[in-house]
């Protein structure tokens, strides 16, 4: 079965491909890539080239059109003459099974979507045993559904589906028993994980009640808005903080006073769009801050082009985790790189 769990990020060159469809303007879809970017270059990749196309929607089949994916494939092939490999393909939108599987096939090269870039982020950030159970977690959710797409190499070696009909002598079934092996394997794995993440609930739940009746306060907001840096000059901690997406996905606590008045203030993941509600169920111990704070500090980045549709995106995932409706506070940061 295939390792999915990524700790260390290796430079490759990075094509990205978005939509720009009835519902996304191509304004839009230049920001989305520029964030697609951003994340590629947090994972350890240089992205090399941009392809968009206009659509209705995203093609059931291959994301984009056979036009546009020949015209991908081309390039590809141009860079490889060239000496210069491309090592990745990145498209803006989660794939499903199907969509990787004929991608792949036609392309040659690795495909990867928004989640998977962000889950391969995640893996490489998370440093205690919590972030990592819940990165795993929340990658294994993501590899089931796609479970199939693994097992194209039995394909390739006789021809056969995996499935039993058609295919090569001594090439049907085995695919499907082994991809069903796997399938168990995966389940029984998450449950495990689950029992784990449950009980560091319980855990936590234990540590934050013996922090008695003090008021607490949540560092909210999309990543890399300066939230670590905020609280680090709050509560002259040393928390991590660095100009990449998701420097933070554990949630540190510390003791704050300002004007004799004592609060715990956090420092919580930040959110980021068109990110999945099973992957934002994943880290729930880690929001858990979140959903039991008593005030919302949320942190913008008002030098953002885009930042008042982040504030959409962090309001309506408070919404979904059960931290809307809190009383909350609303700090524009980088006011020194904002322009009018």
């Amino acid at each position: 079965m295939k390792e999915f769990v990524i700790s260390e990020a290796q430079v490759e060159t990075a094509i990205l491909v978005g939509l720009i469809t009835q519902t996304q303007d191509e304004r839009k879809t230049k920001e989305y890539l520029d964030e697609l970017e951003f994340l590629a270059e947090t994972a350890g990749a240089t992205v090399v080239k941009r392809f968009t196309q206009k659509l209705p929607a995203a093609n059931s089949v291959t994301y984009v059109g056979k036009g546009k994916l020949e015209e991908i494939k081309e390039y590809i092939h141009q860079e490889e003459e060239n000496e210069r490999e491309v090592g990745m393909v990145i498209f803006d939108d989660e794939l499903s099974a199907k969509q990787i599987r004929n991608i792949e096939a036609e392309l040659k090269v690795k495909i990867l979507d928004r989640t998977s870039l962000i889950l391969d982020i995640f893996a490489m950030r998370a440093q205690t045993a919590n972030a990592k159970t819940q990165v795993e977690l929340a990658q294994y959710k993501y590899m089931l559904p796609r479970l199939q797409r693994l097992w194209t190499h039995l394909e390739r070696q006789g021809g056969g589906s995996g499935s039993g009909k058609g295919g090569s002598v001594g090439l049907r079934g085995p695919g499907e028993t082994q991809l069903e092996m796997d399938r168990r394997i995966i389940l029984n794995r998450m449950s495990l994980l689950k029992e784990r993440l449950a009980e560091i609930d319980k855990q936590k739940s234990t540590q934050r009640k013996n922090r008695g009746r003090m008021i607490r306060v949540a560092l909210v907001g999309y990543t890399n808005v300066g939230k670590s840096t905020m609280m680090n000059l709050l509560a002259k901690s040393e928390v991590f903080a660095e100009n990449k997406l998701f420097a933070t996905l554990d949630t540190t606590v510390r003791k704050v006073i300002i004007d004799n008045l004592p609060f715990l203030l956090s420092d919580t993941v930040g959110f980021i769009r068109k990110l999945p509600t099973d992957l934002v169920d994943s880290f729930k111990s880690t929001l858990d801050e979140v959903r039991e704070a008593d005030l919302l500090v949320h942190v913008v980045d008002i030098s953002h082009p885009g930042f008042e549709e982040q504030i959409e995106v962090v309001n309506k995932t408070l919404a979904d985790i059960g931290g809307g409706g809190k009383p909350m506070i609303l700090i524009f940061n980088k006011i020194d790189a904002y322009t009018y």
